[in-house]
């Protein structure tokens, strides 16, 4: 069928390509240093003096405090794509927590000058960058939010499905790295007995499953939106 006279055709813009950090310091230029760890192994501890930004290219990562009186407490779960140690941009002198491996991990180290300077050169690194920041302080202002008002069963649903990266990967289950039910207690707030009470009610009700490794129902959402 003939166009009609006076009317121009919609073109759609090609979609602008994922910034690839990887890619990014193969051929950028980026001093920087690649290192593994192994499951357990400590990246970094609390009290150390923060000298990089700390970039995880796969594996996992937890950040952990501990206090004046021993005590420890779970502050994040990290995964593929994440930074930690961004607080030695702001003058930071120490690292706040210690980072754990949770899994075979390599992260990238990129030195305090040098990630200024990248920030200043590279758009695309620096708007990255503000977009994970701005998405931290929303997760702690949420996470502030679940410990003020949630229960405990609400606690641990939304624990799990971040842990399960819910939202970032267009699949109905995902598999975690192995977590103990004394960590999962430690980043909600409660006894270990509580959480398994709970856990084995998800896993009865269907939304969650032990298949080699914690497997992550969406349907456990439903949990989270219950009143």
């Amino acid at each position: 069928m003939p166009k009609s006279p006076g009317k121009k055709e919609k073109r759609s813009l090609p979609k602008k390509p994922d910034f690839d950090l990887r890619a990014f310091l193969d051929t950028g230029g980026v001093v920087g240093k690649v290192q593994s760890f192994k499951r357990t192994n400590v990246i970094c501890s609390q009290g150390d003096a923060a000298k990089s930004v700390m970039y995880i290219q796969r594996g996992g990562v937890q950040l952990s405090v501990i206090n004046h009186e021993g005590r420890e407490a779970v502050v994040a779960s990290l995964g593929p794509g994440d930074f930690f140690g961004e607080g030695s941009l702001a003058g930071q002198a120490v690292c706040m927590a210690t980072a754990t491996a949770t899994a075979p991990t390599s992260v990238l180290f990129i030195g305090k000058k040098e990630m200024m300077r990248l920030l200043r050169a590279e758009r695309a690194l620096s708007d990255l960058f503000i977009s994970h920041m701005l998405t931290r302080n929303i997760r702690i202002e949420e996470d502030l939010i679940d410990q003020l008002f949630n229960s405990s069963e609400k606690r641990l649903a939304r624990t799990l499905l971040l842990l399960g990266r819910y939202g970032k990967e267009n699949e109905t289950h995902a598999v975690i790295p192995k977590v103990s039910q004394e960590t999962l207690a430690e980043m909600i707030g409660t006894t270990r007995s509580r959480v398994n009470f709970f856990m084995n009610k998800f896993r009865k009700l269907g939304f969650i499953k032990y298949n080699g490794g914690l497997q992550i129902n969406t349907s456990l959402l439903s949990v989270v939106l219950h009143d």
